[in-house]
């Protein structure tokens, strides 16, 4: 990884989403998103993103990816899972992409995590992208500590200039900080 340099920050307080409309461009090949405390407002909270190509609308660009997580039980037992996750992976899809998914909505269930983007304002290729996300997982009667990966591509040859952050189901709370990264 190169040198960041920190362009916004957003905070989302009890919000459906959060865009990001300005600060993407030719400047930086590679962008980071930086998530603290992402908190769901209600249980089984799905942390998701959509960009638009400039000069369009409506968080809808064809996606193509997997996601997968590990897991393991809150009370230390022996329970440990690794599972492709395909409630998230999209096969030339256009809904927004899954980051991480079934967040409890009390104070440890928040997430952290990053999103890289890669050369959003290429007018040649696809966009590729990864993101790697920690969190607490809500499912009863027992909660998981959880580790979500998530990869794949925009297929999109135009540049992309707005991204776009919310949960799938309900509000949410949190920071995004958008880095460049040269």
């Amino acid at each position: 990884m190169g040198i960041s340099t920190l362009i916004s920050t957003s905070t989302a307080s009890n919000s459906a989403s959060v865009a990001i409309t300005s600060g993407i461009d030719s400047t930086y090949d590679e962008y980071m998103f930086v998530f603290t405390d992402i908190a769901a407002a209600v249980d089984e909270g799905r942390f998701e993103f959509q960009v638009n190509v400039a000069g369009q609308s409506g968080y809808n660009e064809t996606i193509t990816s997997t996601s997968f997580e590990a897991k393991h039980e809150e009370t230390g037992e022996e329970n440990v899972f690794f599972r492709i996750s395909t409630d998230s992976d999209q096969a030339q899809g256009t809904a927004y992409q899954g980051m991480v998914t079934q967040l409890e909505n009390t104070a440890p269930g928040a997430c952290a995590g990053i999103l890289q983007l890669f050369t959003p304002s290429d007018t040649t290729y696809v966009k590729h992208f990864y993101s790697r996300m920690s969190g607490e997982e809500y499912s009863s009667p027992q909660n998981y500590v959880v580790q979500y990966f998530s990869a794949g591509y925009i297929n999109v040859t135009g540049a992309i200039d707005e991204i776009s952050f919310k949960m799938h189901n309900g509000n949410f709370s949190g920071v995004i900080q958008m880095y460049g990264i040269s």
